[in-house]
């Protein structure tokens, strides 16, 4: 039962809100209207940020995918492994962990899977802490008549031609290759044999790879 003495008691402990306090909560909470024709961007800058230690940048690795050409690897002779992601695991760490000390550059044709996301982190998984290139450049594998993988490419620019139109592709005399499940020294050795021409600039990379 409800009696007057109770509902007597709410009123009492009821709050009067008045005019006044309607105004000053409306003032508080109230949403900015823009004026006529003024623009309103979102607050990007409160969004939050994405990881960006997480894996290594997308941007620059896609960079060989979309333009074929590896940026900043100069004028030098220039050594390019050329791999596959779907070799053996030991293979691939081998000739990573290799590269990385001769400062020679890894080359795959395409995409792990066909997504570049499966690439990344596949790629994130063999360099580990090394300062490797290793770029998706499916057009340097026509370039240099690459059919097997691993291949070893010694160029002497090791800036290549940006394409094979035309008289753009390297010469047979500008570069030495060899194929085989060898290690890259080995793979070098090989190729100042095979080449004397290219003896000095193998001698670079070899000094590198010397304890």
């Amino acid at each position: 039962m409800i009696t007057d003495e109770d509902l007597a008691r709410v009123r009492r402990e009821t709050p009067t809100v008045t005019e006044d306090d309607v105004r000053r909560i409306q003032r508080q909470h109230s949403v900015p209207v823009p004026q006529a024709g003024a623009v309103t961007t979102p607050r990007i800058d409160a969004l939050p940020k994405p990881l960006t230690n997480a894996l290594p940048n997308i941007g620059d690795i896609a960079q060989g995918y979309a333009q074929g050409t590896p940026p900043a690897l100069g004028s030098d002779p220039g050594l390019f492994v050329f791999v596959s992601l779907a070799m053996p695991e030991s293979t691939l760490a081998r000739l990573v962990d290799q590269a990385a000390r001769a400062k020679a550059a890894i080359l795959i044709r395409g995409f792990a899977n066909g997504s570049l996301r499966d690439t990344v982190m596949r790629i994130q998984k063999l360099i580990g802490t090394r300062e490797i290139a290793i770029l998706i450049d499916p057009q340097a594998f026509d370039r240099y008549a690459v059919k097997r993988v691993p291949t070893f490419v010694l160029a002497r620019d090791g800036s290549r031609p940006a394409g094979c139109a035309g008289s753009t592709c390297p010469p047979p005399t500008d570069y030495v290759s060899a194929a085989g499940d060898v290690s890259l020294d080995y793979a070098l050795n090989q190729l100042r044999r095979a080449a004397p021409r290219f003896d000095s600039d193998a001698g670079i990379f070899l000094a590198r790879l010397r304890p």
